[in-house]
């Protein structure tokens, strides 16, 4: 049996706790897994997980292993690739995670961008507007909206979204456009509870800010959802620019407050601390930083 899918299995079974969802991520059967592990366990001569009826945990052993596999695991896979690449290209799986809007919106054609160059490459998008954990799913990489601060991730920043405050026309014309941030308290506001601080919409002109409490009677947990719900005339948003689309020039969405910046953020892509990159995975993050900047998503 190949030490290398022992220690995959031990390493997958360790990040996540179960022999069940190991095996998921590692495209294998729950009894392979099991087997993996305990041939591994054999051929060391110690015991590397402490095995319950609802989820294995590291014994000392284990604990040890598990510090130093991953990097091992990874410079194999960087190794073999670089060796095989030279002829065929970028081959392997790439699991990556975004959020569900920036997903649909920008990553998607990214990725299918990214494809047409490294056609041997498996691409497993995942979108989340959760921040996953990257070890225990076995996520190679992930987009973030805002800040993370995540002590253990690596964080290359890409750019800076905006958001901008938008209404559809059959709204203004029934209840016209506020003035001032202050005055969006007589106005029915659409919140997305995925902000940081939802009910808090912060604006800025010359330098002074303006912080305005919002009492939404719509709450939604997607910026799409806000959107739509906006164009539908149910009242004002703050979108950011990148959910927009073509929805300004088409005249179905109005921006408001044009002379105060929105609120605004960093666009990330994150990576577990400690790791070497694989090829594939430099290669992405490459490309995505390149591609964001030619497509003027941000």
């Amino acid at each position: 049996m190949d030490i290398v899918d022992e220690l995959r299995a031990f390493v997958a079974t360790a990040q996540t706790g179960s022999f069940t969802a190991a095996a998921r991520q590692l495209g294998v059967s729950n009894r392979l897994t099991s087997k993996y592990v305990a041939e591994l366990e054999h051929r060391l001569g110690v015991r590397l997980l402490q095995r319950t009826t609802r989820k294995v945990g590291l014994t000392p052993a284990g604990e040890d292993l598990i510090a130093r596999a991953p990097a091992l695991l990874d410079d194999l896979d960087d190794l073999l690739g670089s060796v095989a690449e030279g002829s065929r290209g970028l081959t392997g799986v790439i699991r990556i995670s975004a959020p569900v809007t920036f997903g649909e919106v920008y990553v998607t054609g990214m990725l299918a961008r990214f494809a047409r160059q490294n056609p041997a490459l498996t691409l497993d998008l995942r979108l989340d507007d959760r921040y996953v954990d990257l070890a225990s799913d076995g996520i190679d990489l992930a987009f973030r909206i805002g800040r993370s601060e995540m002590m253990s991730l690596k964080t290359l920043r890409l750019g800076t979204f905006s958001s901008l405050l938008v209404a559809s026309p059959d709204y203004i014309r029934a209840h016209g456009k506020p003035g001032s941030p202050e005055e969006l308290a007589n106005h029915s506001c659409v919140v997305d509870t995925n902000r940081r601080v939802p009910h808090r919409w912060v604006f800025e002109r010359n330098g002074a800010e303006t912080v305005v409490q919002i009492r939404g009677r719509f709450q939604v947990n997607s910026a799409r959802a806000a959107m739509d719900l906006a164009v539908g005339g149910i009242g004002i948003a703050n979108i950011p620019r990148f959910a927009l689309r073509d929805t300004i020039e088409t005249g179905a969405l109005v921006p408001l407050l044009e002379e105060f910046r929105g609120d605004s953020g960093p666009v990330s892509v994150v990576y577990l601390e400690g790791r070497v990159l694989p090829r594939k995975i430099r290669a992405l993050i490459d490309f995505a930083a390149e591609d964001i900047r030619s497509t003027a998503i941000l």
